[in-house]
């Protein structure tokens, strides 16, 4: 599995002939939305210009499976859920949905513009264990604090915070205890690399 991070919650992950995106972004953004690639499947968590750019996850013929809501979704053998979530933008309330999936024997939390840090009981149960988390590091989400206590409190062997400005990714690298850490480029991974990792932070 390979990630690859194009900012925000923008993210691209490749196993074998499928590609993954995460939280497109949007032309409509003030943040852009200048990255452009055909997936498999695209996941939206909200529908906001940051996170629903569904027209830059295809490319050509290749027209993706769109996954932008709660349920349970089944494509190509990826077996993905979606539990809703509340979240608010710029003084806006909207519906947030956390995905969790199993990729190549790896579990995935993405928790998307997450803004509450107490999951309820359905959110917990879906979420179950996972390996891999990417969670919203910001001060209109979560703040660095309670991104890190949730994200530790899920006992993931990687952590990838999301959605950060330089002051919020500092601040949560060091309640992570994790200054001295160097961004990526991208982040290769197999099963076995997760061996004897507890919470290592990983950013790009």
């Amino acid at each position: 599995m390979v990630i690859t991070h194009f900012g925000k919650q923008f993210f691209k992950v490749t196993f074998g002939d499928i590609t993954l995106a995460f939280n497109p972004i949007s032309k409509d953004s003030k943040d852009g939305g200048k990255t452009k690639f055909g997936s498999t499947i695209v996941f939206s968590s909200v529908n906001h210009e940051d996170y629903n750019g569904i027209e830059n996850a295809s490319h050509g013929d290749n027209v993706p499976f769109v996954v932008d809501g709660p349920g349970d979704y089944e494509v190509q053998d990826v077996f993905i859920k979606g539990v809703s979530s509340e979240t608010e933008i710029d003084g806006k309330e909207y519906i947030n949905t956390i995905y969790t999936l199993t990729l190549e024997d790896m579990n995935i939390c993405f928790l998307g513009a997450l803004f509450n840090a107490d999951l309820t009981i359905e959110q917990k149960e879906i979420i179950g264990n996972p390996d891999i988390v990417f969670v919203p590091v910001s001060d209109t989400l979560l703040s660095p604090a309670k991104a890190q206590k949730l994200a530790t409190s899920l006992e993931p062997s990687i952590i990838i915070p999301m959605d950060y400005d330089k002051k919020s990714l500092g601040a949560f690298l060091k309640e992570s205890g994790s200054e001295n850490t160097k961004p990526v480029d991208k982040l290769t991974l197999k099963k076995k690399d997760l061996a004897g990792k507890q919470g290592e932070v990983v950013y790009f």
